[in-house]
């Protein structure tokens, strides 16, 4: 027995969207919370599957998790003890690589199993691991698992080859006990980034220059519990903009930060969607007439790679040809794959995909190969004729909380069943 979701298209879109706080950030806020010695608390956590997983490894660690009717999470790590991370709950997403650094920081060894996540190709840690081996650990894998060991963590200085979010986030969390200070150089950008520094900050570390590519992280002896609100997030914001874009009479996406999204807007606009940008708001007026756009994956601030999916079911509806390169995972492009199962007229290869548009979508049997597949073939359901039906829908929850009523609530006709 499984769950699908069911979307029946064609309905225009009208009504307030809220966004929640960012997934990205709260899958490396629940294991920077650790590094505390007293109760952190993190507001706008969103209730999403991957929440729930994070949680469960806490539990391991004999840390105390109180989930708050308001979405807050009260983290107390007063009782906690570093035990080996080898559960499958460990397997169910990659994120849970952020213990690593987390425990290595704060007890000088880490042991815990593959972490997992989406199937987007070849996402190796060595970057994370010879940031921990620049710092003095010892790295091994032993039957399944890494087992990450340091008499003494001394900071050192560390170029990572690529701007990785994951390497730069995991380096910060080792690093705010080592002794000394420690550089990343070509450090990732990301705003995540930025609210993971902000947290450890209020905590009482020593972290200077997140948001560029050259952070510093004066070692510290203490940290304390501190209060903390999460970003919006950007990735579900985009979706949402996008989604509005191909399906909208008029909807306005509220609890924004548009700084985060200007790739994706100026994509937007050149192809012709209405959007009125506010303060921390956008409202998208359908009707218009699109043109194909060519982009291009990229490192914040470039168009980011969870946006090309669900960008892939819009283009289907614009005139003429368009083009997508994919500069982060060469093979991020199963979403395409099944878009063509609605209709779509695309081609693969090589590190990209091209679009022919505007072409109709008529519904059909989908599956969510990927968080971010899931969401194209949401949208593609709203725009296509009759009803689509997306299986293996675990992978939309992980990132996108509540995706069904809030879709419902602006006008969308989808629902979940259960299947044999």
């Amino acid at each position: 027995m499984s769950d699908v979701i069911k979307i029946e298209g064609g309905r225009k879109l009208k009504g307030t969207v809220r966004i929640d706080g960012s997934k990205n950030a709260t899958v490396a806020l629940i294991p920077a919370a650790i590094l505390a010695n007293e109760v952190v608390t993190i507001y706008g956590v969103p209730d999403i599957s991957n929440v729930a997983a994070l949680t469960e490894i806490l539990k391991e660690l004999k840390v105390e998790v109180t989930r708050l009717d308001n979405g807050d999470l009260i983290i107390d790590p007063t009782k906690m003890r570093n035990t080996d991370l080898d559960k499958d709950t460990v397997t169910q997403l990659r994120a849970s690589y952020y213990f690593m650094g987390a425990l290595l920081g704060k007890y000088g060894q880490a042991v815990i199993k593959m972490p997992g996540g989406c199937d987007l190709g070849p996402r190796p840690i060595d970057l994370h691991i010879k940031g921990f081996e620049a710092l003095g650990a010892i790295v091994n894998y032993e039957h399944g698992n890494y087992v990450i060991t340091a008499e003494k963590l001394i900071g050192n200085s560390i170029y990572l080859d690529i701007a990785s979010v994951g390497a730069t986030i995991n380096i910060m969390m080792a690093a705010v006990y080592a002794t000394g200070r420690t550089t990343i150089h070509n450090a990732a950008k990301e705003p995540e980034i930025i609210d993971v520094a902000t947290i450890l900050n209020k905590m009482g570390a020593n972290i200077r220059g997140a948001g560029t590519n050259e952070i510093t992280i004066e070692g510290v002896e203490y940290l304390a519990g501190c209060n903390h609100e999460i970003i919006p997030d950007r990735i579900e914001a985009g979706t949402y903009i996008i989604l509005a874009a191909a399906a909208a009479e008029e909807v306005i996406i509220e609890n924004i930060i548009p700084l985060h999204l200007d790739s994706l807007l100026s994509k937007l606009i050149e192809m012709g969607v209405d959007i009125d940008v506010k303060i921390d708001s956008v409202i998208v007026r359908g009707g218009q007439p699109l043109v194909g756009v060519d982009i291009q994956t990229n490192t914040y601030p470039g168009f980011a790679t969870d946006l090309q999916s669900p960008f892939a079911a819009l283009l289907t509806q614009a005139e003429g040809d368009s083009t997508i390169v994919e500069t982060i995972y060469k093979e991020r492009f199963k979403a395409v794959s099944e878009l063509q199962r609605l209709g779509a007229n695309a081609k693969i290869g090589n590190g990209q995909a091209e679009i022919t548009g505007i072409t109709k979508l008529y519904g059909s049997d989908v599956k969510a190969t990927d968080l971010r597949c899931g969401a194209a073939l949401v949208i593609a359901g709203l725009i296509a004729e009759g009803v689509t039906e997306i299986r293996d829908i675990y992978h939309i929850d992980r990132g996108y909380a509540n995706i069904d009523q809030k879709l419902t609530s602006i006008g969308a006709k989808i629902w979940r069943e259960t299947t044999k």
